[in-house]
């Protein structure tokens, strides 16, 4: 048994270093050839980015085991068969079409809620301490923080039976809706200057997500993780032509992966005060 367990750590290390570096292959020769801001390879907080990559490769999945088994159990037992029944029929690239646009309302949610909720913000908070920008920052989350906006979007697809677990194709669904959704979160944290011009309002860009991170100017906007149209519809989309100053949090946490693990649970006497959550400006 313990040479089982040794093998799938192996096998497992295996696939986050090959992950990685398919990522790193893509990333960072685009970040050099096209940068918003010129930034060295190897910067001063690589290592604890790369430790955060490898935390979220791991943990967020095994602290969504209990919530989606309890969420797909009352999907199926709670609404209603016909519903299931008639997603089941539709063409599987028509699941797959509105699983996609249904999740990503979910995500949306989940991240707007993670801002506006104190309690959330402090986990959210660890995503938002880093000054630079590049497209690993997108595994810079606290592991709670990524568990708890995967959980708002796949629950709405098992809900609505277009990603119904007990199924080899809901699995599957599932499965490659997140996979399109954390390739599509490096590109979109990517030092990289590409804009999509009038196709901005389909897809998020890393203009439209890099105004999300900004220190300042426009806070709180800009949630969708891949469809733009959610902030357009609840009012929370900002993209002007030029780029943010300046990145980051208002209250800096510690620079260490231990400390920012531990901030969230730590008691508000040993926390630095969380910000309001900004008023949310018109449109």
């Amino acid at each position: 048994m313990d040479q089982l367990h040794l093998q799938a750590y192996f096998l497992s290390m295996v696939r986050v270093g090959a992950w990685l570096a398919i990522l790193s292959v893509i990333f960072v020769p685009l970040e050099w050839l096209f940068p918003v801001r010129p930034q060295p390879i190897f910067r001063k907080s690589l290592p604890a980015d790369l430790a955060f990559f490898c935390l979220n490769n791991f943990i967020p999945p095994l602290l969504l085991a209990i919530p989606l088994s309890i969420a797909a159990y009352a999907a199926f037992h709670l609404v209603p068969g016909r519903l299931h029944a008639t997603v089941a029929a539709w063409p599987l690239w028509v699941r797959g079409l509105a699983g996609f646009v249904v999740a990503d309302l979910g995500f949306y949610w989940g991240h707007r809620w993670a801002h506006q909720i104190p309690f959330l913000w402090r986990f959210h908070s660890v995503h938002h301490n880093p000054e630079q920008i590049y497209f690993l920052i997108s595994a810079r989350a606290h592991p709670v923080d990524n568990a708890f906006i995967r959980l708002c979007g796949l629950v709405l697809i098992y809900v609505t039976g277009l990603g119904a677990p007990q199924s080899v194709q809901g699995t599957m669904l599932a499965t490659l809706l997140m996979l399109a959704t954390t390739i599509w979160g490096f590109f979109i944290h990517a030092n990289v200057r590409w804009r999509l011009g009038p196709f901005e309002w389909l897809l998020a860009t890393p203009a439209f997500h890099h105004w999300h991170h900004t220190l300042s100017d426009h806070r709180d906007h800009n949630f969708a993780s891949m469809l733009p149209c959610w902030d357009w519809l609840f009012g929370t989309s900002y993209l002007p032509r030029h780029w943010p100053a300046a990145y980051g949090n208002e209250e800096k946490l510690a620079d260490s992966v231990v400390e920012q693990l531990a901030y969230p649970f730590l008691p508000p006497s040993r926390r630095p005060p969380s910000p309001q959550p900004a008023a949310m400006e018109p449109r």
